[in-house]
């Protein structure tokens, strides 16, 4: 798939004197990528449906998660210039979605058949590790950022008010059309327009929604006696979710989840939450 990534173009973003450039996705271009993710995605739900089946590919969590880290890759790439940067946050929006809602229907414990040496802890760990990336892939999506993937950052954007500004060149011969009429050219704006509300309450809505699911996912599994393999005698089943993952060493990853994001979307949309939530929702959420 032809996406441009970091190519030569008219916006720049700048890392330890390093510039980076980059160019708006051509109407061909974000056709070709508009049908290979829609693509993805299918094939992602579709495998996650009949996740018990033989045939599935992704028949556990670890497969499932890099299944979407590819997906998310190739999302990032996307150039946060307009027209491109409200497909962004749309094909983020609907991966966060859908990966929030399919993690429940995993279970905790492998089939004989799966890798035998990867653990109850290993899996967990490879969630948070993924979550950990979304949280940080969001905060530079919310700053229209570029994304690098040699530092799994963002980088600042920065756009020239023009192209004729960016880089001067002779007027150009005028246009015609197809009856010959001269047609004047108008210089390329480049814009970078930022989230909108609807976006940053609906992901807020999300991440929330996707906390709740996931205590309600390892409470139950918990109880389910998922975690055997980490229960003898001399240290018998915990209480609670918090005291399982404490013991695992993972309490303070999964007490972490979103804070990047969520810490942004404070500053970032702080009045749009409070318009769209009532207080006691707020505090539930909380």
């Amino acid at each position: 798939m032809d996406i441009p990534h970091y190519q030569n173009g008219n916006g720049n973003g700048t890392r330890n004197g390093v510039q980076r450039h980059i160019r708006p996705l051509t109407s061909k271009q974000e056709r070709k990528l508009v049908d290979y993710l829609d693509e993805a995605f299918l094939d992602l739900t579709r495998n996650f449906k009949k996740r018990s089946e033989v045939s599935s590919t992704l028949k556990t969590l670890p497969a499932y998660l890099d299944a979407v880290r590819r997906i998310l890759a190739l999302i990032l790439q996307i150039p946060p210039v307009d027209p491109s940067t409200s497909l962004r946050i749309a094909y983020m929006l609907r991966l966060t979605g859908d990966t929030l809602g399919a993690i429940p229907g995993y279970t905790l414990a492998l089939g004989p058949s799966e890798n035998p040496s990867l653990t109850i802890r290993d899996t967990l760990q490879d969630l948070v590790d993924f979550l950990d990336d979304l949280d940080q892939a969001w905060v530079a999506v919310l700053q229209n950022q570029i994304w690098d993937p040699a530092s799994a950052e963002g980088i600042d954007l920065v756009l020239p008010a023009s192209i004729e500004v960016l880089a001067p060149a002779p007027a150009p011969a005028p246009a015609t059309n197809a009856n010959g009429n001269s047609v004047s050219r108008r210089p390329t704006i480049l814009k970078s327009t930022p989230p909108s509300q609807t976006d940053v309450t609906r992901l807020r809505s999300l991440l929330f929604a996707g906390q709740s699911s996931l205590e309600e996912w390892l409470a139950h599994a918990r109880s389910a006696g998922t975690e055997t393999e980490l229960d003898t005698e001399s240290q018998p089943q915990e209480p609670d979710v918090s005291s399982m993952l404490a013991r695992m060493g993972l309490l303070d990853d999964f007490d972490a989840l979103f804070v990047r994001t969520l810490d942004f979307l404070g500053g970032f949309a702080g009045n749009v939450s409070r318009n769209t939530v009532t207080p006691l929702e707020e505090s539930t959420m909380q």
